[in-house]
């Protein structure tokens, strides 16, 4: 392991040499399978060559223009990235290079819209506790778990953080006075996998528009098709003042976006914002190849398929207490500290056995989460859930 990096990763003792699919292979040619997609971003899974193509390509004409300009490769990106976010009524886009970036430009909006239309002090952004929103002063600050605070402070102000799921806390949070936006995850992953209710997600979509709120959905980990239909927010039957994407959005090239209803979409004037990796043409060909593969019925209905299929083997196994999910993004607690589960379903591997590795990721002491790439197939499954029953034992 080399030991140039800074020590901010509890890293596994594992070091990747190539991939192909659902599969990893360290430097002694060990293979594993991948159940954390790099932390839902190898949507297509490795070495995908529609994918790969399309980098190639693009990388052959030109890698980076600057955003004086317009690039065409850009320009049909983000065109399709807002048709494929209409349905959630998003108008136009602002494209950046992570998450953190994508929720900062999203605060930015909401503050501005409502120092425009109500003046001085209406800037105070609500989330939910369990969140995570990025890593950045300002993102730390709308994060709603304190072990991500030790350290940093002071933070950003203006920022509430409520318990998903409490609609009087919610009522009462959400002050039209104080308040410029409400950001949440219809699904919180960096926490274990919690779903937010109907109930909860409809009473913030009625509160935000009788108070002029913003409503602010980071689809970050849970968009792009992973619970089943390309925003999660689809299922819970509201639209949007903002939406923010990143992650598996140009399937393994950094890329981030703010996406903004008609409330929000002339916010934003000449000198705002910007960024300058933002809309990368590299990044906008990969996404081009996302946005065309996973956006389909059929493709989006076998993820559903895919994610009942693990949900309903993991809840059965008596070694596991509670388990919850939507499509391929799930999250199972355990009696015994994750983290060695971890390390031995990488132990495993062992080519003289002929035994592959199992890729997982933590959330949490107790908690595994689990996020597979879109590749894989029934018997990569099984085969997954096979090896996880063997290490819970």
């Amino acid at each position: 392991m080399n030991n140039v990096f800074m020590d901010t990763y509890h890293r596994l003792p594992v070091v990747f040499a190539r991939g192909e699919g659902s599969w990893l292979y360290d430097i002694n040619g060990k293979k594993y399978l991948d159940f954390t997609s790099g932390i839902a971003v190898n949507l297509l899974g490795h070495n995908y060559a529609p994918l790969v193509r399309a980098v190639s390509e693009q990388a052959a004409k030109y890698i980076h223009v600057c955003n004086y300009y317009q690039s065409d490769v850009t320009a049909a990106f983000a065109q399709k990235l807002v048709n494929a976010c209409a349905p959630a009524g998003m108008k136009n886009v602002f494209l950046a290079n992570s998450g953190a970036e994508a929720n900062e430009g999203a605060c930015k909006i909401a503050r501005k819209y409502s120092l425009l239309k109500y003046g001085q002090g209406r800037h105070t952004i609500v989330t939910l506790k369990g969140s995570f929103h990025g890593r950045t002063i300002t993102t730390l600050a709308a994060t709603g778990q304190e072990k991500f605070h030790k350290d940093f402070g002071p933070f950003t102000e203006g920022f509430v953080h409520i318990e998903g799921g409490d609609i009087a806390a919610l009522e009462k949070a959400l002050d039209g006075k104080t308040v410029a936006g409400l950001l949440i995850e219809a699904v919180q992953g960096e926490s274990g996998i919690i779903v937010q209710s109907a109930e909860f997600i409809s009473a913030a979509a009625k509160l935000c528009a009788e108070r002029d709120i913003l409503l602010i959905f980071d689809e970050i980990q849970c968009g792009l098709g992973r619970t089943g239909t390309f925003l999660a927010l689809e299922q819970y039957n509201v639209k949007a003042d903002i939406v923010t994407l990143a992650k598996g959005l140009a399937g393994g090239i950094p890329a981030g976006a703010v996406l903004a209803g008609e409330k929000a979409a002339d916010v934003l004037k000449v000198g705002d914002h910007g960024s300058t990796f933002g809309g990368n043409p590299v990044a906008a060909a990969a996404g081009l190849v996302i946005l065309e593969t996973v956006n389909t019925p059929e493709f989006l209905e076998e993820i559903k398929r895919k994610g009942e299929i693990l949900l309903s083997a993991i809840k059965q196994h008596p070694k596991v207490k509670t388990a919850r999910g939507k499509g391929l993004m799930i999250g199972f607690d355990i009696e015994g500290n994750s983290w060695p589960l971890l390390e031995a379903a990488i132990a495993r591997a062992d080519l003289a056995k002929n035994q592959c590795g199992l890729l997982m990721l933590s959330s949490g002491e107790h908690t595994i989460r689990l996020l597979p790439p879109y590749s894989l197939t029934d018997s990569e499954a099984e085969q997954g859930l096979a090896i996880l029953s063997q290490l819970l034992g």
